[in-house]
């Protein structure tokens, strides 16, 4: 079962991979099933079990009888900025998803939870030898958070931020250089917001929320911080083979 569901999501990430560079722009249609099993080398029903993920992650649109088309991912349809930063949208996470699950801590069914708890069974598979395979599992395990409030306006606003972390490019690229090593730890944090929401304790479900969000913008920062002192290093090597004089002394 976890190889099947491996496989699929390798094909859905390959899709989003094309998704984002272009080859499938936004209001085009997928290629037929055939040609795409053709393509990956897998069944029709696992591109099937692809395409149902992209197309509950917002970003294709099966219509019957016509084919699957790609939506627009842009984030600019939320009106905001496009130029915010992966530590804005972090720390708004971190606002707005810490009281979700406070509140979230009281009134959670039994069945919401067991659902969460499937869920972390399946990040558990997306995150073989620790890196990570899939962000599926991941979404699926906050949205439910969000639902479990019973606030649509809450839930909408959470899925928003999913939106715009999946499809802002320069975003997209800073979560995954810091999420793709980190699948146990990712793991362990999970567990410990469900185990809150389990035992129906708002205070410890918004601290272990919170918790979580800390590591990720703190992995952020130090991501950022290498860059740009990789940056640095890189100019003043340039720097120093372009004013060196070593060109016009004469070797003796």
């Amino acid at each position: 079962m976890a190889n099947e569901r491996r496989l699929y999501q390798g094909v859905q990430n390959k899709l989003q991979e094309s998704i984002r560079s272009g080859e499938y722009p936004a209001g085009g249609r997928l290629p037929p099933e055939r040609e795409l099993a053709e393509r990956f080398g897998v069944s029709r029903p696992t591109i099937r079990e692809a395409i149902i993920a992209l197309e509950a992650l917002g970003q294709v649109k099966v219509k019957t009888g016509s084919g699957v088309y790609v939506l627009d991912a842009s984030a600019n349809k939320t009106g905001l900025d496009p130029d915010v930063s992966p530590f804005e949208l972090t720390e708004a996470r971190a606002l707005v998803e810490g009281e979700a699950a406070a509140l979230a801590a009281t009134l959670i069914s039994d069945e919401q939870l067991a659902e969460l708890e499937r869920v972390l069974h399946e990040m558990a598979d997306e995150s073989v030898d620790g890196k990570l395979i899939s962000e599926l599992a991941d979404q699926k395990f906050h949205h439910i958070i969000s639902e479990a409030t019973h606030n649509k306006m809450l839930a909408a606003m959470i899925d928003n931020l999913w939106h715009i972390r999946d499809n802002t490019p320069h975003i997209h690229k800073a979560y995954q250089s810091i999420c793709e090593t980190v699948g146990q730890t990712r793991v362990k944090e999970h567990q410990e917001i469900f185990d809150a929401l389990k035992s129906r304790d708002a205070v410890a479900a918004r601290a272990a929320m919170h918790a979580h969000f800390s590591r990720l913008l703190n992995k952020l920062i130090a991501a950022d911080e290498s860059e740009q002192i990789e940056k640095a290093r890189k100019r003043a090597l340039e720097s120093r083979e372009r004013f060196s004089l070593n060109h016009l002394v004469s070797e003796t």
